[in-house]
């Protein structure tokens, strides 16, 4: 692809201000100060690669999660998103590392044969060292080397899928939902992210794992877990017996019409087929992103009552949903630490040359009136990842959610 004339970059920047000034849903933005700060850069841009991170330089000081900017010819995706893992760090034999966190089943690190407490010492031969990120990109190869918990090295190829929709550079691992039997009768589910718009499937699968579980206390896994659709409303469903207000979604122009929770168009059913589907389109298509989410009434279950959940710092988006909805209910013990607080609805627009941008168009708050964006939900129970424990073939967490259920 081309590098973009100077007047084209100006351009691509002009869309860009005008989308945040029409479009953004967060923090007041001043376009002219934005413009004045970042256009010499963004102008003067010398490469594609610094004309991109000037963009999001830009993008950064709006001040809220959900943002990006990138080319419909290479769609991007966090790291730990392309590869369904996630990295924490710790000082270990090789020195200040990234250590491998949380490996989902079915991604392109779990297939590469990563697990958990590998230490990352180079990719393609380069080292990195926290806090420089890893350079994962979709539809990319990587080389790498690790380090195992028995001190040899090993050297995996991992490759990184291609996103199937320029428009939203997503990969979804072929395992979304695992459900084990631990002993003593507690049953581990745990979901990685919750994909589609509507969730039909991962919801499917939530339910289906519960059902073949069946059992009275129930330990849900939601680290590195990251986000997606409403999908997330039957795991919270499955928390609860009854029909109970999760959390609310305002999109800019009812935000400044005014409104009342209780009179937004209310979502609080999955629809069990594609069929379901067209009302809701009819049912929200002037809704603007403002909604109000319910469960969806299912019934009492053995478990409900005896639940804890697994979150950490990667738990983020939907998986918060659930976290806080758990939390100000009072339906489970969270057990990790705090989540990221990146809780907000997003879309993507076009703004020439092949660009796309993406930006908050929605605040969620919960039920209580709580907007978790850059707050986060607090455990119940604080239990930070000792890479020390993962390096005895032991996960901490794990084994302190499920003595508060034996208790």
């Amino acid at each position: 692809m081309a590098f973009l004339s100077a007047a084209e970059r100006r351009s691509v920047l002009d869309k860009v201000l005008t989308t945040v000034d029409i479009k953004f849903m967060g923090p007041a933005v001043d376009t002219k100060a934005l413009r004045t700060k970042h256009e010499d850069a963004v102008v003067g841009a010398d490469t594609r690669e610094g004309f991109e991170a000037a963009i999001n330089g830009l993008l950064k000081d709006l001040g809220a999660s959900h943002t990006g900017f990138f080319h419909e010819s290479t769609p991007r995706a966090a790291g730990r998103i392309a590869i369904a893992a996630t990295f924490t760090k710790a000082d270990t034999a090789d020195g200040h590392r990234w250590v491998f966190q949380d490996v989902h089943p079915g991604g392109a690190a779990a297939e590469a044969g990563i697990r958990p407490g590998d230490v990352l010492l180079t990719i393609g031969g380069k080292e990195f060292i926290p806090p420089e990120a890893t350079p994962f990109a979709l539809g990319e190869r990587y080389v790498m080397t690790v380090r195992r918990p028995d001190g040899s090295t090993n050297t995996p190829t991992l490759t990184v899928p291609a996103a199937k929709d320029k428009g939203r550079p997503l990969v979804v691992p072929d395992q979304v939902v695992t459900a084990t039997r631990l002993n003593g009768g507690v049953g581990l589910m745990r979901v990685s992210m919750f994909p589609g718009m509507l969730g039909m499937d991962v919801a499917r699968d939530m339910s289906r794992a519960v059902r073949e579980l069946e059992c009275d206390r129930l330990i849900i896994d939601l680290r590195g877990n990251t986000g997606g659709g409403i999908g997330c409303l039957r795991l919270m469903s499955l928390l609860c017996p009854d029909r109970r207000g999760v959390g609310y979604s305002i999109g800019r122009a009812r935000a400044q019409k005014g409104y009342a929770k209780e009179q937004l168009p209310a979502f609080d059913r999955i629809p069990a087929s594609k069929l379901g589907v067209v009302p809701l389109m009819f049912r929200f298509a002037l809704a603007g992103r403002s909604v109000a989410v319910y469960t969806e009434r299912l019934g009492a279950r053995p478990h409900h009552g005896r639940v804890a959940i697994l979150v950490n710092e990667h738990s983020a988006s939907a998986a918060e949903m659930v976290a806080a909805f758990a939390s100000e209910y009072g339906l489970a013990t969270l057990v990790g630490v705090r989540t990221p607080g990146r809780l907000v609805g997003a879309s993507t627009f076009k703004v020439g040359s092949g660009y796309r941008l993406a930006l908050p168009v929605a605040t969620y708050f919960t039920w209580k009136g709580t907007n978790l964006e850059g707050q986060g939900v607090e455990p119940d129970v604080p239990e930070a990842m000792s890479p020390e424990a993962l390096w005895r073939g032991e996960d901490n967490q794990l084994q302190r959610a499920r003595g508060l259920l034996a208790s």
